[in-house]
């Protein structure tokens, strides 16, 4: 029984009215998850002939060539946007090798999903020396074990080249090298490219949430990345280098990681005339899984509130591991 006396004492405003049906609020929702928004990121190890299972990453594995083929395929008929593709050599070496080989196993899986899923899902691929690298770093290094800049980005533009040979078409260099969206835009235009897109990784932290990650590629990272990767601890530096990107050609940008950074994604979606991005990433993937493999919250409502945040920040597209998965619910 209310509580109010006269008329005059009821709340005039009442914002339960548009909660009271599920009907209700679907129809009054702010933001909404589209599968055409979300990109899959996925994993193809050379040399496999099962999938690996990534221990870090309870439903995520390293694909063969079929598998990977197999996933496109899916994520195609899911109505997913995208496919974001790393690669996991057999050999590494100091400069990274098999990144710029048209034979390497990312410029092989480019060519596999290309001809499996034609233009009916963006093919996109890592552009990072890290996982060919035998030291780990997302460039190579110089006399005294830094990375080096400036001979990083020789190497950016020669990936970019024999990625988009190989047919891809978006690229996304992830190693927050300086200039490296301005060298890779020249380099594919050089190339007869024009039509290959950028999508610049302009806000990359040096997270403590890329952990499972390193499985996932079988990294050989040695110390970390803090000399090029961003400092959690600065927001306005994001904005530079989002107005450094954009100068550069990028065709869209990118934060990562997407939930502890929510707050550097609403600036950079307001800041931004072109396509926002964010990776949900997998210590972000890894920490919703376990926690209800124990019981502790409900998964499948996990995912969707960890979308719909990052969508309401700001991000137009989403990378994630339940792209998929999530795509088959909206349907």
């Amino acid at each position: 029984m209310s509580t109010a006396g006269a008329y005059g004492e009821y709340p005039a405003a009442r914002p339960r009215r548009l909660r009271v049906t599920p009907a209700m609020r679907r129809m009054v929702a702010e933001t909404r998850l589209h599968p055409a928004e979300l990109i899959l990121p996925a994993f193809v190890r050379e040399g496999l002939t099962e999938p690996a299972a990534i221990s870090t990453m309870p439903g995520v594995v390293q694909h063969t060539r079929d598998t990977l083929r197999k996933a496109a395929v899916e994520a195609a008929e899911a109505g997913v946007g995208g496919i974001m593709l790393f690669g996991v050599p057999e050999s590494k070496d100091a400069i990274g090798s098999q990144g710029t080989d048209p034979d390497g196993i990312l410029q092989v899986a480019i060519r596999d999903v290309k001809s499996e899923v034609g233009d009916a899902l963006v093919v996109m691929s890592d552009l990072c020396l890290d996982e060919y690298t035998d030291h780990g770093h997302c460039g190579v290094l110089d006399e005294h074990g830094r990375v080096d800049n400036d001979a990083t980005l020789l190497r950016y533009a020669e990936m970019a080249r024999v990625q988009a040979n190989a047919g891809v078409d978006v690229v996304g260099p992830s190693g927050m090298m300086d200039g490296q969206v301005g060298v890779i835009r020249k380099a594919l235009d050089a190339a007869g490219h024009q039509d290959v897109a950028v999508l610049a990784y302009t806000a990359k932290y040096a997270s403590a949430f890329y952990g499972p990650f390193r499985e996932a590629v079988n990294s050989s990272l040695k110390g970390d990345r803090r000399t090029y990767q961003q400092d959690p601890a600065n927001a306005r530096e994001a904005l530079r280098e989002l107005a450094l990107d954009l100068a550069e050609g990028a065709d869209m940008v990118m934060v990562k990681p997407a939930l502890p950074y929510l707050d550097i994604l609403r600036q950079i979606a307001d800041a931004s005339d072109v396509p926002v991005a964010a990776y949900q990433i997998s210590g972000e993937y890894a920490m919703v899984e376990a926690a209800a493999a124990n019981g502790w919250i409900d998964r499948d409502r996990a995912i969707m509130e960890t979308l719909t945040s990052v969508r309401r920040a700001g991000a137009g597209l989403v990378l994630t591991y339940w792209a998929t998965e999530v795509a088959h619910r909206l349907a």
